[in-house]
């Protein structure tokens, strides 16, 4: 018995607005449910744009907990059936969840079937699957219309899966058909490896909708799949493929998520996408030999500590640092107008604004304040494992500014700064290199090797002999 099902959303919400269920026995339709549903909530313009469904349409229909019960039974003992089944299944579930009930039911997609019985298909979206196969939507993104759709559909690929070999396959517990996105093809996700690298969600026009990085692809790339999350649940509804690039270890797959990040603009990722620094951290002393932390515009400093995309995350940092270090909010500039900081009432403090601290003493904590922003020494290479046994990954770094990552083979000789160049692929510098650096720079396994003369990166002075 199959339950086939469509719903109606408040779209950012995913509140229902609208159910639709036909109870299938294989042969023929043996009952539905239709009702609009109140969402308690605002339903925006451009759902009712798309769907008709507007506020006063719902005033006065069920709430989703006065139904509840009805579609518990009506859906008990069959198969949830839906075009991107996900999406459907996993917003009903959510508000069975909301009223402290589980609802589980197994699954079957109507796109995934349809791109097995049906293959070579432009698209596999219900309004292009209905064209193809001459079927008449009645009412186009309204529940019962869709619903009405997918059960024909349904009825036909049941039809032509005339062993039933493919639904099997489907409904094995075994199988992860379900749980993939309904364009994404079985073969794709199975070829992806477990080793660490980063990975491409990409739609079917082939754009870069998503970059990540994982230090086991396969398994991490699953766990978007199984994600109830608005965020994840959309992007694997567009996702119709998957690419993917090993790293042999952690440090260069952060490094390629950042810098494939800022190149490609994803639309799914919010962290990094950033491109343009513009803000500056840099020190000066005032005129009584008092060290100042201070903020300005990226191209008026010619060297600044740290660079930020915005004033407001540089300030965040700067009191971040200024609490680290029991720095003065007067002397690091988050206080102005004022004769003494009020940190001083509060004891974070100690006085340097009041003349009840030595300025040579409250000056050392600002140094440590700036050393511990900066790498250590401007030079340095980074050794970590490569992605076969056969070779190393470097990752490079010359008077304080990252060159960028490679790869060579553990046999091959690297002494000169010619050499390393030679074998890294070049990378832009940013704080959000800084930051991903830092931990493995300072973490007690790392194999890491420091010069502290300045490189003449264009005349390749040699470095000393490493590792």
């Amino acid at each position: 018995m199959y339950a086939i099902v469509d719903i109606e959303t408040t779209g950012h919400s995913s509140k229902i607005t609208e159910i639709s269920i036909f109870i299938h026995n294989g042969k023929k339709v043996i009952g539905e449910f239709t009702t609009l549903v109140n969402p308690q909530c605002n339903i925006p313009p451009f759902i009712t744009n798309l769907t008709g469904i507007n506020n006063q349409m719902v005033a006065n229909a069920p709430k989703f907990y006065e139904i509840a019960k009805e579609v518990e039974e009506i859906t008990k003992d069959t198969i949830f059936v839906a075009h991107n089944v996900n999406f459907d299944y996993n917003i009903i579930q959510q508000e069975f969840k909301d009223l402290g009930f589980s609802f589980k039911r197994k699954k079957l997609c109507t796109v995934r079937l349809s791109r097995k019985l049906l293959p070579g298909l432009k698209s596999y979206s219900l309004g292009a699957l209905c064209s193809s196969q001459n079927i008449v939507i009645k009412d186009r993104h309204r529940a019962k219309g869709d619903a009405e759709a997918t059960t024909i559909l349904f009825k036909k690929l049941l039809d032509l899966d005339e062993d039933n070999a493919v639904f099997s396959t489907f409904l094995n517990s075994r199988s992860k058909q379900a749980t993939l996105p309904p364009m994404l093809p079985k073969k794709v996700f199975d070829a992806l490896p477990t080793s660490t690298g980063i990975y491409y969600f990409k739609n079917t026009k082939d754009e870069i909708i998503y970059v990540g990085k994982a230090n086991n692809i396969k398994q991490r790339v699953l766990s978007h799949f199984y994600d109830k999350s608005k965020k994840e649940v959309t992007m694997c509804l567009e996702t119709s493929n998957i690419t993917f690039e090993e790293t042999g270890n952690e440090l260069v797959a952060l490094l390629l998520e950042s810098s494939e990040i800022k190149k490609r603009y994803p639309k799914f990722n919010r962290a990094q996408r950033r491109t343009n620094e513009s803000i500056g951290l840099f020190s000066y002393e005032d005129r009584n030999g008092i060290i100042h932390l201070a903020s300005n515009k990226l191209k008026l400093i010619t060297n600044p500590i740290q660079k930020f995309y915005t004033e407001t995350e540089c300030r965040l940092f700067l009191e971040k640092l200024c609490e680290n270090f029991e720095l003065c909010p007067k002397y690091c500039h988050l206080q102005s107008n004022v004769s003494s900081c009020f940190h001083y009432q509060i004891k974070q403090c100690k006085g340097v604004c009041r003349d009840e601290e030595e300025i040579s003493t409250y000056n050392k904590r600002v140094i440590e304040a700036i050393n511990s922003v900066k790498f250590k020494s401007k030079n340095f290479v980074i050794k970590e494992t490569g992605r076969t046994k056969k070779e190393t990954a470097y990752v490079l770094v010359l008077n304080g500014i990252y060159k960028g990552f490679g790869f060579a083979e553990n046999k091959q000789k690297l002494q000169s700064a010619k050499d390393y160049l030679n074998i890294i692929s070049p990378q832009k510098d940013n704080s959000d290199v800084h930051r991903i650096l830092k931990p493995f720079i300072n973490h007690k396994e790392a194999t890491i090797k420091y010069f502290e003369n300045e490189i003449n990166v264009d005349t390749f002075e040699l470095f000393p002999n490493l590792f």
